[in-house]
């Protein structure tokens, strides 16, 4: 049976909703804020929250201590966990109670991956892997073989909204298909699977 994997952000997530307010609570202006936040390439990779934080403020002329690094550290989670895609949560339960196997890859840091274990949608994948438990990220050659030695396949379709992800998933013999909606997904995967209901 063919897998089906999932990214998290902007696929299952909402573009983090909580961008303004970690910008407010900096005290700069929400361009210069995410021009530091999106370079995000070692935290991905396994880096810690403090030296992640400590690089913004360093690009903001910011030193955050301890309490704010854990500050921050909450809302940027809490802006990507708390409010998920309705329609794509829908998908993945459609899906799952078909008995399809799924697994999400996600480029994030190990203190995201921890909570996003817990969330309820998360129960619905039997493999959740995380780059910043392994040191490496998509679209590294070395991930995409990493999730086929786990889930025991290479028979995978692949949904991420980065095309660079899909490009290195294609290289590596993976269906992968660019995220678009969840609406476009279910009528992709109905056209293989059959009816996945509304």
């Amino acid at each position: 049976m063919r897998w089906i994997v999932f990214d998290f952000g902007e696929v299952i997530s909402q573009r983090n909703p909580a961008l303004p307010s970690m910008a407010a609570r900096l005290g700069v202006s929400l361009d210069a804020f995410e021009a530091a936040y999106w370079d995000r390439d070692a935290y991905d990779r396994g880096g810690s929250d403090s030296a992640y934080w400590s690089s913004i403020g360093s690009s903001l002329g910011l030193s955050l201590d301890d309490a704010v690094v854990q500050e921050m550290t909450a809302m940027d989670n809490a802006g990507w966990l708390d409010d998920p895609v309705a329609e794509t949560v829908a998908l993945i339960e459609d899906l799952a109670s078909l008995g399809l196997p799924l697994a999400l890859l996600s480029n994030a840091p190990v203190t995201f991956a921890r909570l996003a274990e817990k969330v309820p949608w998360a129960k619905h994948f039997r493999h959740l892997i995380f780059s910043g438990d392994l040191g490496y990220a998509k679209p590294d050659a070395a991930i995409w073989k990493h999730v086929e030695s786990v889930i025991g396949s290479s028979d995978v379709i692949f949904f991420d909204d980065r095309l660079s992800n899909v490009e290195g998933a294609l290289v590596a013999g993976w269906d992968a298909r660019l995220w678009t909606s969840a609406l476009v997904a279910r009528a992709e995967l109905r056209a293989e699977f059959g009816d996945l209901g509304a």
